[in-house]
């Protein structure tokens, strides 16, 4: 599953018992994006908090709720959430470089340094790089 491909339906609406349809996933994942992309990562991690809970493999929805934690200064959180990311997909250079910046924004520059590393050395983006610091 990519970064950005919702996950599949289940039951169990947020907050309530009944059924929900794969669209209605859809329809909150995508609604999530527009919130983050709004500035309400708030109200993001409220829409993907159920759909994580119906889905805890999606990739694409933690990826999603790691980032909305980040924006919201949520950064043990968010940090998790990056971690957990990486334990399933260790060579997603984003995940190491979000988490690099999380590590960064929290004072712990030797963390930040390493997984700044693995996202230059998985994918050579100059702001990869850049961020590396391979120099020093």
């Amino acid at each position: 599953m990519s970064e950005t491909t919702p996950p599949p339906g289940s039951s169990g609406p947020p907050g309530a018992s009944g059924s929900r349809s794969p669209e209605t996933h859809v329809i909150a994942f995508r609604a999530a994006e527009q919130l983050l992309a709004a500035r309400d990562p708030r109200g993001a991690i409220r829409l993907l908090d159920p759909l994580i809970a119906a889905h805890p493999e999606s990739g694409a929805a933690r990826l999603l709720r790691a980032r909305a934690f980040f924006a919201s200064a949520q950064l043990r959180a968010a940090a998790r959430e990056f971690e957990h990311i990486l334990e399933r997909e260790p060579d997603n250079a984003f995940a190491h470089f979000a988490l690099a910046r999380t590590h960064e924004r929290s004072g712990r520059p030797e963390r930040a340094r390493k997984h700044f590393r693995l996202a230059a050395a998985l994918d050579p983006k100059p702001e990869y790089v850049q961020a590396a610091r391979f120099e020093n």
